[in-house]
């Protein structure tokens, strides 16, 4: 999960494999899986980056036997 900013200010942690996409409309607005929207203070870029990194952390977790050398 990565944390994520409400606009009223309100951290929330945020499964990051339920975001179908992330647009600026000027706020971040992400689509989820779900249908859902949800308004973060984050950028676009930010989101991204922190779903990125989540996810380098995870993926040697999750296949470490895979023989893919990672980082």
């Amino acid at each position: 999960m990565i944390i994520l900013t409400r606009l009223d200010g309100h951290a929330i942690a945020l499964n990051e494999d339920l975001v179908v996409f992330a647009e600026k409309t000027p706020d971040t607005v992400l689509t989820m899986t779900s249908g859902h929207r949800l308004m973060v203070r984050e950028s676009v870029d930010e989101v991204i980056a922190r779903i990125a990194e989540f996810k380098r952390h995870t993926m040697p977790l999750i296949a470490p036997e895979s023989g893919v050398e990672h980082g």
